[in-house]
C-alpha cells in the first residue's frame, strides 16, 4: 500500500496504473476511517484494479472554524485501517498547499436549487467548497470513477452537477448508507460522542423510520410535526431540520406526486456534534 504526498507523484503512479490496462476508483474522506469508508472501497475494488483514497480535511467546506479545528485527524491510524486492502488501495494525503497552492479559497459555483435547501441553507458556502475540493482532486487523480455514500445524499447530488459543470470525464456512483446495528449512520464525526451520545444518536434513524412508516398515510406538513415532536421530547438531542424532498432537484415537499422518488432528510446535534442522515420513502 502506498502513501503518496503529493499529486506528481500521485499523476506519475495513476499513469503508470493506467499505461498498463487498469483502470482506477476514487473515494475521496477527510480520513478519521471507519467501515462506511471501507463498505466504499470495497465495492470500488468490485470494479477497478486501484483504488485512490484521499485522506484530506477540506479547510473550505468548514463555515465554523471550531469544526474545522476539531475534526478527528490521525493519518496513521487510517492507513492501519486500510492496510487490509494490500496494494490495490493507494492513499493520497496532501497538505492543503499540494491542493490548493497558495490560494486557499473557494470557487463560486451556481448549482441550482441543490445549493439552497437543508445543508445548503444551514452551512453557507459549504458546497462551494465541496465543489472546489473536488474538482480539485478529480483533476489530480484523474479517476475513471468515483464512489461516495448516500448518507452525505445532497452532497451526491452536488457532485453530479459538479461533474456536469466542470465537464469532467469520469462517473459517480452512489453507494448504500452503511449503518451500525442500531441504525445509526456510520461518520467520522461519531468518534466525538460520547458514550450517552452514542446510546441516543440511534433516535435519528428511528424517526425517519416513522416517517417512512406512514409517508404514504400522512402529508409531509403532518410527518414534519410528527418528527418535530419526537425530537422534543428527546432528551440529548436538538433537530435543526427535518425535510421530504424530491430525490432529483430536492425540492421540499408540498404535495406527492406520482412516478416521483422521494427521501427523507434530518441534520440534528448531539451536544455540539453535528450529525445528518437520510431515507428513500418510497
Amino acid at each position: 500500500m502506498s502513501i503518496i504526498f503529493t499529486k506528481i507523484e500521485l499523476k506519475n503512479l495513476v499513469s503508470k496504473k493506467k499505461q498498463e490496462g487498469n483502470t482506477v476508483g476514487f473515494v475521496p474522506t477527510m480520513g478519521a476511517l471507519h467501515e462506511g469508508h471501507a463498505s466504499l472501497i470495497s465495492l470500488a475494488l468490485e470494479k477497478h484494479p486501484y483504488v485512490v483514497v484521499s485522506i484530506f480535511v477540506n479547510p473550505t467546506q468548514f463555515n465554523n472554524a471550531q469544526d474545522l479545528e476539531k475534526y478527528p485527524r490521525a493519518l496513521e491510524k487510517d492507513a492501519q485501517f486500510l492496510s487490509n486492502f494490500k496494494d490495490r488501495v493507494i492513499i493520497y494525503a496532501p497538505s492543503p498547499q499540494e491542493v490548493y497552492g497558495t490560494n486557499i479559497s473557494s470557487t463560486s459555483y451556481n448549482f441550482g436549487n441543490l445549493e439552497n435547501v437543508m445543508e445548503g441553507e444551514h452551512r453557507p458556502g459549504h458546497f462551494d467548497g465541496v465543489g472546489t475540493v473536488l474538482n480539485l482532486l478529480f483533476r489530480q487523480v484523474l479517476p475513471d470513477e468515483a464512489f461516495f455514500g448516500e448518507k452525505d445524499f445532497q452532497q451526491l447530488q452536488i457532485v453530479r452537477k459538479l461533474v456536469q459543470l466542470e465537464k469532467l470525464s469520469l462517473k459517480i456512483t452512489g453507494c448504500p448508507i452503511h449503518r451500525q446495528e442500531n441504525g445509526l449512520a456510520m461518520s467520522s464525526r461519531n468518534a466525538r460522542l460520547t458514550e450517552k451520545q452514542l446510546a441516543i444518536a440511534p433516535f435519528i434513524y428511528k424517526s425517519l423510520q416513522i416517517a417512512k412508516k406512514h409517508f404514504e398515510t400522512k402529508s409531509a406538513l403532518q410527518l414534519k410535526k410528527i418528527v418535530t415532536t419526537a425530537f422534543a421530547n428527546e432528551e440529548g438531542l436538538e433537530l435543526e431540520y427535518f425535510e421530504i424532498a424530491n430525490i432529483k432537484n430536492l425540492s421540499p415537499l408540498s404535495r406527492k406526486r406520482k412516478n416521483q422518488k422521494y427521501r427523507a432528510f434530518i441534520a440534528a446535534y448531539a451536544g455540539e456534534i453535528r450529525l445528518i442522515d437520510n431515507i428513500a420513502l418510497n
